[in-house]
This record gives C-alpha cells, sequence and structure tokens, in this order.
C-alpha cells in the first residue's frame, strides 16, 4: 500500500509539502474532448443547431406582440358606447368596484365623495366628463396631482372596469362629499 502511495506522488516538493497525481477521470476527459470538437460544428455549419433568430430579434418581435395586444394611445382602449355598456353590466362594476376600493378609495373616498382627490359624484370634472376622457385621465393618470397613470399597473379590461365604476357614481349624493371642483358639465350623451 506505501509503495502505491509512493508511486502516486509526484517528483517536485513545495515546502515541504508533496502532492499526489490525480489525474482526471477517463469518462471526464472523453466528454470535454467532445465538447472541443462540437463546438466548431455549432457555429460553422449552416442550418446547424443554433441557426434562427438571435435574442435581438426575439426580444423585438416580443416588444412588437406586446405593443400590439395593449390598447392604442389614441383611443384609450375603449369607446364611449362601450364604457356605458360597461357601465350597466353587474359583473363589470362589481370588478370596477373592487378594484376602485382596492387602489382609488383612498384618495376620492369609498363612496367616491372625494378626499385629496376631487368628489366623482357630482357635475363638476376637472379632465371631462365624457366616458373616453374618464378612461383616459385613468389609464393616463396626473402626476402634478399625484394620481399615477393606472394603464400601468392594470390590463386594459380592469381599467375599463375602473372606468364604468366611476361613471357609475355619478349622482350617487354621498354624505358629505368634497366641494365641486373643476367645469359642470352635463352628462355625456352615449357615444362620447
Amino acid at each position: 500500500m506505501a509503495d502505491q502511495e509512493q508511486d502516486r506522488l509526484l517528483d517536485h516538493d513545495y515546502d515541504g509539502i508533496r502532492e499526489y497525481d490525480n489525474p482526471m477521470p477517463r469518462w471526464w476527459l472523453w466528454i470535454f474532448y467532445a465538447t472541443i470538437v462540437f463546438v466548431p460544428v455549432y457555429y460553422l455549419l449552416p442550418g446547424s443547431m443554433g441557426a434562427g433568430p438571435g435574442m435581438v430579434a426575439e426580444y423585438e418581435a416580443e416588444v412588437a406582440a406586446y405593443e400590439a395586444s395593449r390598447p392604442a394611445a389614441g383611443d384609450g382602449g375603449a369607446s364611449g358606447e362601450a364604457l356605458l355598456a360597461l357601465a350597466s353590466d353587474p359583473t363589470a362594476l362589481a370588478n370596477g368596484k373592487s378594484l376602485y376600493d382596492m387602489n382609488c378609495a383612498v384618495c376620492h373616498r369609498a363612496d367616491g365623495g372625494g378626499l385629496i382627490g376631487p368628489n366623482l359624484t357630482d357635475d363638476a370634472w376637472l379632465h371631462g366628463s365624457a366616458p373616453t376622457a374618464i378612461h383616459a385621465t385613468i389609464a393616463n393618470g396626473v402626476l402634478e396631482k399625484g394620481m399615477p397613470p393606472w394603464d400601468r399597473l392594470l390590463k386594459p379590461e380592469q381599467v375599463n372596469a375602473v372606468t364604468a365604476y366611476v361613471i357609475s357614481l355619478r349622482g350617487t349624493n354621498p354624505p358629505a362629499p368634497k366641494a365641486p371642483e373643476g367645469v359642470v358639465e352635463t352628462p355625456a350623451p352615449p357615444g362620447s
């Protein structure tokens, strides 16, 4: 046994330390050699593995698909008729109310009467009372007043549901509402 260990000792000595010759296992060396041979084949042969769009092309395709799935900036993703129809849909109103309670009630109160944000139940509007104007205000936010752009945090159908709920709040007369702010507007006709 001592002879075998002596055979495995290398001839050099560093500060009184001697080391054994521990070669790599043969199976590991064959895998290493195979990867050396495989790499040029992988990169040099046209149509071999690895051919296809690069990372930049895949990224651009994913960005284009995402942009196509988002509503256009000009129309806000919903027409006035569609938003008014949602305002009479109980399911959409329930979804809108739950989203409103989670995100909007802090500033506008749970009943829409206004707190930090304006009263949403009267006829005075800071940014327009048309369904599309309400949608644009919710989607784009009012950063100078502290309202974030909700289209970056909510899905388009969620923004539509919140818009429908805000439309349904008009004329509900909550107790102790905030004083009217903005321009008094008559309710918008359907299609606006």
